[in-house]
């Protein structure tokens, strides 16, 4: 990603450096990224071939970026090959290409293109796509493969993202792995909605990622690998992820340690169980890494001066994975019964001597009419995914915290005319994030409630409420993004009769023990502190415990 963001930076002229030094040479690329682009190429096995199609007067800067990007690609490997083509000639007209730029990638061995020049962060799914196909293997888990070996019939998948987003490139990914996979029957679209906005406007595009299925099925959001499989070669949407292969439907699955949630707690505590000996199943419903996989780019998680929260992810579930199983399903049923948790999942039936609960914590909604209705039709969650959306539109923010700021402040950066309703008099944000939004001229609607939004297939405004005068008023806007905190996600805990406290969080001690023995909880779900850092070392904390206290178990069965 950092890549990418040198090289945005350049070519628009704010690194003149940089820049300069580059065209000397006659690169598009900084130095530095092309060190590191050397270095990445070197796993490159098959050549891999790249067709770009361009038209004079249809994105003129995004086809001078594509072009340029590409031929210093080729300048850098030579297993790297670009062709260029006119759109509207043979070629186009042979591939079905219509939108300028649109790239190809080795279409005589699979159906791969991306809608627009990879900026951003689809720019990491282009690099993953290139090293993917040189090699020749989707990487695609044997379940997947099963799930696709049955598909005998055509599927075009088309991933719709924006350049901010950071969930966009995961599933994107999925999208190419099935087509390399499957050359003979799946086509696979990446569209950047900015530089294909007819597209976008066609498929009802209001939040990112969107998946469309042959024009039949649409999805929102990072799935599982297996989950989107399941859906392409389906066309319905799928509630869980099919059950990993190594297990057989109704089979009974017996460990010392379920864990619910591979959020940083969950996969943490899958770690050190598994180092202490321990047999343990990590169970997730969503995607690995929760709200992590949606942060940017993390400052703060001692080791990286800053990381994308998606990376820091995929390196904490690689190590996970070598000490426990991870799989994707909602957990169904539970009883304790005589130390023993049972729960059903996947197919599974589930016996655990202990259980950890570290299934986070979900934005909470304003629950106030057409919320619901319109979500993912300008109401949002996330101003990092969908703020592209609206730069030079309108767009409300509801909340008063550090998310909230920091939302309404990517937004401004953005170009979005934006304003922060809160219902106090003041905010509770930390006193920089305030003085930036002084500073930034973001307007503050303040002793405001939202009592509706409004619209059809789209957000047109925002009622809101004076608390002090109790008048109330319509707001124009195109989108409202929700920032009011979060809600945990206790439904297990509370089913098997675990304490909570009064903000609805699973009360513990400072061994990460619930009320009720032999369940456990770590992470954002217990309250406190959310930090990365501190779910971490909650995961680590409640895994030991579970390791003494059933080794403490085990002695007094035998005394």
């Amino acid at each position: 990603m950092g890549i990418f963001r040198k090289l945005i930076s350049a070519m628009a002229g704010k690194d003149a450096s940089m820049d300069n030094h580059a065209r000397d040479e006659g690169w598009h690329l900084p130095e530095r990224s092309r060190d590191e682009l050397r270095h990445l190429f070197q796993q490159l096995d098959k050549p891999v071939n790249l067709h770009a199609f361009t038209r004079e007067g249809e994105n003129d800067v995004f086809n001078h970026f594509l072009l340029g990007f590409l031929r210093d690609l080729a300048r850098l490997s030579e297993r790297i090959l670009v062709h260029e083509h006119v759109l509207g000639g043979e070629e186009a007209l042979r591939h079905g290409v219509t939108h300028s730029p649109t790239v190809l990638v080795a279409p005589e061995r699979l159906r791969a293109r991306f809608v627009g020049a990879p900026l951003g962060e689809e720019g990491r799914t282009f690099l993953a796509v290139l090293l993917m196909v040189s090699r020749g293997d989707s990487g695609l888990t044997e379940t997947t493969r099963e799930i696709l070996a049955g598909l005998t019939e055509e599927r075009v998948a088309k991933v719709f993202v924006t350049p901010t987003c950071p969930y966009c490139p995961g599933q994107a990914v999925h999208a190419f792995r099935c087509a390399l996979e499957r050359p003979d029957l799946v086509e696979a679209w990446c569209v950047e909605i900015g530089q294909a906005p007819d597209l976008g406007e066609r498929h009802r595009v209001g939040s990112v990622p969107q998946t469309n299925f042959n024009g039949v099925l649409d999805v929102l959001g990072l799935e599982p690998e297996e989950r989107f499989a399941a859906e392409l070669v389906s066309l319905k949407e799928q509630r869980e992820a099919p059950r990993p292969a190594r297990y057989k439907p109704g089979e009974t699955v017996r460990v010392d340690l379920l864990i619910l949630g591979a959020g940083p707690a969950g996969l943490t505590a899958g770690i050190y169980a598994g180092r202490a000996g321990l047999s343990s199943l990590l169970l997730e419903q969503g995607v690995i890494g929760g709200q992590v996989s949606l942060t940017p780019v993390v400052e703060n998680y001692p080791g990286f001066a800053n990381i994308a929260g998606l990376a820091l992810v995929e390196i904490m579930a690689a190590q996970a994975r070598l000490y426990c199983e991870i799989v994707h399903g909602e957990a169904t049923e539970f009883a304790l019964e005589d130390g023993v948790v049972r729960a059903r999942a996947a197919g599974l039936q589930i016996e655990a001597r202990a259980l950890l609960v570290a299934t986070g914590a979900t934005w909470r909604k304003l629950e106030v009419p057409g919320e619901a209705e319109l979500f993912g039709r300008g109401v949002s969650h996330c101003a990092t995914c969908d703020g592209y959306f609206y730069k030079g539109r309108r767009a409300l923010v509801v909340g008063g915290g550090n998310t909230a700021a920091t939302d309404a402040l990517h937004l401004k950066n953005l170009g979005v005319d934006v304003a922060l309703v809160h219902r106090r008099g003041e905010l509770r944000a930390e006193k920089h994030l305030q003085d930036s939004l002084a500073r930034e001229n973001v307007p503050q609607l303040l002793h405001r409630t939202v009592e509706a939004v409004i619209g059809q297939d789209r957000v047109r405004a925002v009622r809101l409420r004076d608390a002090l005068t109790g008048e109330t008023s319509e707001e124009p806007a195109d989108a409202l993004f929700v920032a009011v905190g979060q809600t945990p996600n206790t439904g297990a805990a509370v089913r098997l009769g675990c304490a909570l406290d009064a903000d609805g969080c699973i009360v513990v001690d400072k061994a990460m023990r619930t009320s009720v023995e032999g369940v456990y909880a770590a992470g954002d779900v217990t309250g406190g502190v959310r930090q990365i850092v501190t779910a971490v070392g909650q995961g680590a904390t409640a895994a030991l415990t579970v390791f003494e206290d059933l080794k403490r178990r085990e002695a007094q069965a035998k005394a």
